[in-house]
């Protein structure tokens, strides 16, 4: 009676431990999205893809580029404040999440790289980008959210959304896109002519380079 009352514990006590085991990893793996990230409080917004958090850190958001603000001696680009304004009304002031690039965690001015979510799981680049306010620029390969940024970017400029609805007046007859760096160039930049042959690929308009996720090159603006 004895080693039948042992025995039985044993397996009340096997059954529990088999429970607590399962509900560690049903935990831990109920938000696969979230693993890595962290909360942090957005005190300020610089700019459409610049915020600083409550300990005075910058972070530069991930694989995109809003349009630039007017500052110093610089003059500011079309939809540049608009750009600003929302993502003032997405994070500032509030909690939210950063998820930190590990391959680079800051660029060369000393602001932390990551990608930024709402406490609701949406991803704040995407909100910029689907609504034609930022544009997706990659820095090597693109990360696991580099394709959600492309859906979002090409759904903006099929729809023409902010800005992809300002008529362009510089346009080239072709661009040079280069598939290593995933730069495009105006032909007579000397970035863009001295691209190899085997990265080299031709674009009869910017709007095609930009829906392959090509970012614009920053000496030619194309």
């Amino acid at each position: 009676m004895c080693d039948k009352n042992q025995t039985a514990s044993k397996g009340q006590g096997l059954f529990l431990c088999f429970v607590a085991i399962f509900l560690i990893c049903l935990l831990g793996c109920s938000s696969p999205g979230s693993a890595g990230r962290k909360r942090v409080f957005c005190s300020h917004v610089i700019d459409g893809d610049t915020i600083v958090l409550s300990d005075g850190t910058k972070v530069r958001y991930l694989e995109i580029n809003a349009p630039e603000i007017a500052h110093e001696d610089q003059k500011g680009e079309p939809l540049g404040q608009a750009a600003a304004r929302f993502n003032r009304g997405l994070v500032q002031g509030r909690t939210v999440e950063i998820l930190v690039n590990g391959r680079k965690p800051r660029d060369r001015f000393g602001r932390l790289l990551a990608h930024v979510f709402l406490l609701n799981g949406k991803l704040v680049s995407e909100l910029l980008v689907r609504n034609g306010l930022a544009h997706i620029c990659f820095f090597g390969r693109p990360d696991r959210y580099g394709r959600r940024l492309l859906s979002a970017q090409k759904s903006a400029i099929t729809f023409k959304r902010g800005i992809w609805g300002i008529e362009f007046t510089t346009r080239e007859p072709y661009y040079i896109g280069n598939r290593r760096s995933l730069r495009f160039h105006r032909p007579w930049c000397p970035l863009g002519k001295n691209t190899a042959p085997k990265n080299r690929v031709i674009f009869r308009k910017r709007e095609d380079a930009f829906m392959k996720g090509y970012c614009r090159c920053k000496k030619c603006l194309p």
